[in-house]
């Protein structure tokens, strides 16, 4: 096991030429807060931005592909992965989206081209739409943008326990002595938004679930942004101001090449969700990803990088070679 350890420990040094790189920025909150991220690749910058409870970790089949015509940059979300996990339990909807810029503007001098999934994509879209003149090129996966509930048992579990319980459970470093069936309890769910469970193997298991186990304040974050969808989804069913339809309401006003991409078996976030999203954008390209649950990004890797290197080539993002 410590051996084990030791190897999981280096996936950013193995990964990224100058392995875990970090940047200070401020929050949404004005606290300032460390980022964790890895870039590889030159060219012009692509980012890669994870879902909920996911870190940088889940773009692991996609990195290295595309740093051979980009400058991959991928980072953590504010206390995602080894970014830092703020002590404030208070969280503003939307603050990813200010923080994602201050992030891109803190990397990069130039308007740059965005690869996301899931909430990550949900980000993504309402980044387009208030900082349009940073986004040159955006590709989205199994957005949760027509959702009408949190798509999981555990969600809305988590949406639902007091954030005290919570804290206490990361206090007490319960996950952590309690590590192996952590590890059990999310090899099972990950494996179900897999169209083919065998393809996540013990390892994987081991570095999805790193975060939760090794770093207090990961599970808190989680159920933090849970309760802040729960409470956007519910306001949006009643017709009150919510985040989720803002960001409805101006898709069309989102005026840069966009690449949609689906996952033909999400049960999440179904197809005609996709297909919709596709109606609304002006001159959005549709991909459909065959095979493929929820889980885009590890279980149709290859579809996405082929779908995103075409896509970016086409609309001049990447020049014809």
């Amino acid at each position: 096991m410590n051996n084990c350890v030791s190897d999981m420990k280096n996936w950013w040094q193995d990964t990224f030429p100058k392995g875990k790189q970090t940047i200070t920025i401020t929050d949404s909150q004005g606290y300032p807060v460390q980022i964790a991220y890895g870039e590889k690749g030159k060219g012009k910058p692509l980012f890669l931005l994870h879902g909920i409870g996911s870190w940088s970790y889940n773009w692991r089949n996609l990195i290295e592909p595309l740093s051979k015509y980009f400058r991959v940059i991928c980072f953590d979300a504010k206390g995602f992965g080894f970014s830092e996990k703020p002590l404030h339990r208070e969280e503003t909807t939307g603050h990813q989206v200010i923080e994602l810029q201050r992030i891109i503007i803190t990397l990069c001098n130039e308007p740059v081209a965005i690869l996301s999934e899931s909430l990550g994509a949900l980000v993504a879209l309402a980044f387009a739409q208030e900082y349009p003149e940073l986004v040159s090129h955006l590709a989205v996966v199994n957005v949760p943008i027509f959702t009408k509930k949190l798509p999981h048992w555990g969600m809305s579990l988590l949406a639902n326990t007091p954030l005290e319980i919570i804290e206490a459970i990361d206090r007490l470093r319960l996950s952590y002595l309690f590590a192996p069936l952590i590890r059990e309890i999310m090899a099972i769910e990950r494996r179900s938004v897999l169209f083919d469970p065998s393809i996540l193997t013990q390892e994987n298991v081991f570095w999805i679930t790193y975060p939760y186990i090794e770093f207090p304040g990961t599970f808190l974050k989680v159920a933090q942004e849970l309760q802040i969808a729960a409470r956007e989804i519910e306001n949006s069913k009643n017709n009150k101001p919510n985040w989720l339809s803002k960001i409805q309401d101006n898709l069309i006003n989102i005026k840069c090449p966009t690449l949609i991409m689906w996952g033909e078996q999400d049960t999440w976030f179904p197809l005609e969700h996709g297909k919709k999203l596709h109606q609304v954008i002006p001159s959005s390209i549709f991909q459909l990803l065959p095979e493929c649950h929820h889980d885009a990004s590890s279980g149709a890797s290859d579809a996405i990088e082929i779908a995103t290197v075409d896509f970016l080539r086409k609309t001049n993002f990447l020049s014809q070679n």
